[in-house]
């Protein structure tokens, strides 16, 4: 079991550090937006973006994680026929899709509340996400083929372009909301370049449909999923925008972006998670070795959480050049940032649970929790936007990520019964919970200096605390 942890962690490094370093260079642009648009700006932006997120899921049809699941352990061949029907699918469904939205790109915008640049961000927004769609089979090749390198580096090298394009073209040529569209067009044709040999190392001119039905039978419950996923994730900005203004949409998200340390965490997880999960799906001590990988990443997230909750406040107002990292305009809605942390470790939690039901093929019940967290979500930004604003939006995603995590464990149980220790895992969150009601107890009422020292002994005190547990675990 040593040495499956071990290969997990080492992948999980390879494709965390590549997006680390993307993200956060990605993350340089959140203090940059705040310096050059206007909250209401950065709220079309965001919006924008939130229905991208939509399309993407759209016009993928679950073909990328159908490539996956067929061609790991197949032959040659076999793989071949599979890449090279999943490409040709969205090479068709993409030109109908996305030269639909180009051509209505100016009354869909508009009709989405986004008003600023209306057609040119809908024509981009249809040329990234064919782009996109394109790119998808080719980088579910390179994590097959445990390429985590040449993954990495081809991501991170879109989002280096990405921000250097946006410096230049909103920064530079003052272009505003058309400059950061611009700039996804071009990082995406870049990215699908860049892939262009691996493409061309597994596409033949070859379609099987029998081949076809089968991977659209796997992978079409993915995407009322992958719908209601991101429902969870990005919905409530365009109900924010409804029940609001575009400018509050604009604090919230630069606000929700403050999460983003741990959306790496989870995302580089998730990336090495199901290729290892996969391989091990018909040895015996596959279901021990799930229990153990859920105690491990569920409890260092929420470490993690609460570390960050406790000092990102200090990291948005350092100044750099005599500017804070974000602009003040946009501290109002740091009470968002806690909330949307521990709301990724629950997202954690839940991509733990899809390993027995992947295993087991039993991917329509993935389409029943997402639905039940999209409604969920839906249902929690309607009723706590009104009362409490922002900070409403980032308990209803909260919420609804800990209602998929735990309807998922009830589908995983039944699909592929897994030993979870949830005594040990009870154990190990005890010492954040209290780490972080003492926080929270404490806060305001001590001396700057005084209040840094406690930080940090409470973020040292949880590791300290689990050293007995680490011991039986490891």
């Amino acid at each position: 079991m040593r040495k499956d942890l071990g290969l997990l962690g080492k992948e999980a490094v390879v494709y965390g550090l590549s997006t680390v370093v993307a993200r956060l260079l990605n993350f340089l642009l959140l203090p940059f937006y705040t310096h050059y648009l206007a909250p209401g700006e950065y709220g079309a932006v965001s919006t924008a973006y939130s229905y991208l997120a939509f399309l993407n899921i759209f016009l993928l049809l679950g073909l990328d994680q159908a490539y996956l699941r067929f061609a790991t352990g197949a032959d040659d061949a076999r793989a071949e026929a599979s890449f090279s029907t999943a490409f040709w699918s969205l090479a068709a469904w993409g030109a109908v899709a996305a030269g639909s939205l180009a051509f209505f790109a100016t009354p869909l915008a508009a009709a989405g509340g986004i008003s600023v640049a209306a057609g040119t961000v809908g024509r981009c927004m249809a040329a990234i996400v064919l782009l996109d769609s394109l790119a998808a089979p080719a980088f579910a090749e390179l994590r097959l083929r445990h390429r985590a390198w040449a993954y990495a580096g081809i991501k991170s090298f879109n989002i280096v372009l990405s921000v250097v394009l946006n410096i230049a073209f909103v920064g530079g040529l003052k272009l505003g909301v058309r400059g950061v569209f611009l700039a996804g067009v071009a990082s995406s044709a870049a990215s699908l370049a860049l892939l262009a040999p691996v493409i061309a190392s597994r596409l033949r001119g070859r379609f099987e449909r029998p081949l076809a039905e089968a991977m659209f039978r796997f992978g079409l419950p993915l995407v009322p999923a992958g719908l209601g996923a991101m429902m969870v994730q990005v919905i409530d900005r365009p109900i924010l925008l409804k029940l609001t203004d575009s400018a509050t949409v604009g604090i919230y998200q630069a606000n929700y972006r403050m999460g983003i340390f741990m959306m790496l965490l989870v995302s580089t997880f998730d990336q090495a998670w199901r290729p290892f999960y996969l391989e091990r799906a018909e040895k015996p001590e596959t279901p021990a070795l799930l229990a153990r990988v859920l105690t491990l990443s569920v409890a260092g997230m929420a470490w993690t959480a609460l570390a960050l909750s406790l000092f990102i406040p200090d990291l948005v107002r350092f100044e750099l050049l005599g500017r804070p990292l974000i602009h003040r305009a946009y501290w109002e809605g740091l009470g968002v940032v806690p909330i949307v942390l521990f709301a990724y470790v629950f997202h954690g939690a839940y991509i733990n649970f899809l390993a027995p039901v992947t295993i087991a093929k039993q991917t329509a019940s993935v389409a029943a929790v997402t639905a039940l967290g999209a409604f969920v979500n839906v249902a929690a930004n309607f009723l706590l936007i009104p009362r409490f604003g922002m900070v409403g939006a980032a308990w209803a995603t909260l919420v609804a990520y800990a209602a998929m995590a735990w309807q998922m464990h009830f589908f995983a149980r039944r699909a592929w019964p897994v030993p979870y220790e949830w005594g040990t895992l009870g154990a190990a969150l005890l010492p954040v919970a209290a780490a972080g009601t003492v926080a929270l107890g404490l806060e305001g009422r001590l001396e700057p200096g005084n209040w840094l020292a406690l930080r940090l002994a409470l973020v040292l005190a949880v590791p300290v605390a689990w050293l007995p547990l680490l011991r039986k675990q490891l």
